[in-house]
């Protein structure tokens, strides 16, 4: 096997075999002629290009004879272990891919256009998965080891990693990178087939009329991507604060203020929850409060924003469908160190909640809005859900894609008249109840 196929072998790039040791033997004799100290004060890249600068003198002046592509694939590999993340760096860079998945040094998966598919690449040992997490932690001051086994945080280029290693983790260490695509518009996301124009036009009407809106939804529905998406309908003049774990949000007005949350430190000091942030963020004069994702006590607070004063507001949460949303919302508020009754919350949640979107993600990859369902209810009522937009799926086709309609129904008065209120229309394709029979309503309790 020439030196060539051996460097671009993906089931030859993981082992300790001839390539592995060529690749090992010339990252030593690059880091026996750097600086440390030198190259530690040098930005990303100009360290990049210095250290290939260096290794191509050193293969020059030592061997092998190579041609320019088999000597510049070299350079690659031997600076991405030295500098990068190894046999992840070309994932990093592949903008198709938005996770990569290592389940132990003999098995990475990646997600391509919402399909996960195996690679034939592995970790040489599982010594070297370790040195590479440990670089990914290392570079947002954290640590990974036997008494602090989990680690979950965001990188400075905006990925989100978590980490989980043994004992916790049987399969070995195991990494989890999810990417984040730039920011898409309400229109991209109807030529993807996420929504169709009349909902656009409706969610866009909601979203200026200051309606609460709740994006629900399982893992990789694409809950942050639509939030996004909507809080670039919000009018340029409002003061918006973001609250997430990880800053996924990529606001595009003048007037935003982001906050993120932070883990404890090593000594187990200094965390701030998104509960904090969100007490915080009342005292800040917000018009809208926007947060990534409500999972806790911080549901309570953000309650009681929606319904004194700051309408607009905008959260995301995990759930299979509308009822459910709802259901998960009361049991998260109820996990504060408030005690309120449920009946309470039930009341908090019917006057604070005006819109629920239902994500799901398809057999065939692609994540759509299912259900967009208005809170039709007052105070102790029973939670009455007004499906206003469904979309009905057809059994998957022969090309393995799932085809279906989108269904639109009337929107209730009180719905109707608020978007009148702020100069909004109503979408001809969904129209005005003129009696409740006429609207695809559903209790929830």
């Amino acid at each position: 096997m020439s030196l060539r196929s051996r460097i671009n072998s993906p089931e030859e790039n993981g082992n300790r075999g001839e390539d592995g040791h060529l690749v090992s033997s010339y990252r030593a004799k690059l880091l026996e002629e750097i600086d440390l100290a030198e190259m530690s004060s040098l930005a990303a890249a100009e360290r990049r290009a210095r250290l290939e600068r260096v290794l191509g003198h050193i293969i020059s002046r030592e061997g092998p004879v190579l041609s320019t592509v088999e000597r510049s694939q070299l350079i690659r590999r031997v600076v991405d272990e030295a500098l990068g993340l190894g046999i992840l760096e070309p994932l990093l860079e592949d903008a198709s891919i938005t996770e990569i998945m290592v389940n132990g040094p003999d098995a990475i998966f990646v997600e391509r256009g919402g399909r996960v598919e195996q690679l034939p690449i592995r970790f040489a040992s599982h010594d070297q998965l370790m040195q590479t997490i440990e670089r990914i932690v290392s570079t947002v001051n954290r640590r990974v080891d036997e008494s602090n086994p989990m680690v979950d945080a965001r990188l400075p280029s905006g990925e989100r990693v978590n980490v989980i290693i043994p004992p916790l983790s049987l399969t070995g260490a195991t990494l989890t990178i999810r990417r984040f695509p730039r920011s898409f518009t309400l229109s991209e996301l109807v030529g993807f087939g996420s929504l169709d124009e009349h909902m656009l036009y409706l969610l866009a009407g909601l979203v200026q009329a200051r309606f609460n809106i709740i994006v629900s939804g399982a893992t990789g529905t694409g809950k942050t991507t639509l939030l996004n998406a909507l809080s670039g309908l919000i009018p340029d003049r409002d003061r918006i604060i973001t609250i997430e774990d990880s800053a996924e949000l990529q606001l595009q007005q003048r007037h935003v203020v982001r906050l993120e949350s932070r883990p404890a430190n090593v000594e187990g000091k200094g965390r701030i929850t998104i509960r904090e942030l969100v007490r915080n963020s009342l005292r800040m004069r917000p018009d809208r409060i926007v947060v990534g994702e409500v999972r806790g006590g911080e549901s309570l607070d953000m309650l009681q924003a929606m319904s004194t004063g700051h309408d607009g507001s905008l959260a995301t949460v995990h759930a299979n469908s509308a009822e459910d949303a709802l259901m998960r919302l009361k049991t998260l508020a109820s996990m504060s160190e408030v005690e309120i009754p449920f009946e309470a919350l039930h009341d908090q949640i019917n006057s604070a909640i005006d819109v629920i979107i239902q994500l799901t993600r398809f057999a065939d990859g692609v994540r759509r809005v299912t259900e967009i369902a208005l809170l039709d209810s007052h105070g102790s009522e029973p939670y009455r859900l007004a499906t206003v937009a469904r979309f009905d799926a057809r059994p998957m086709a022969a090309d393995g894609r799932i085809y279906g309609d989108y269904q639109h129904f009337p929107l209730p008065r009180r719905t109707a008249d608020r978007l009148y209120m702020a100069s909004q229309p109503t979408p001809q394709a969904f129209g005005v109840a003129q009696a409740p029979h006429e609207l695809a309503t559903r209790e929830a309790r």
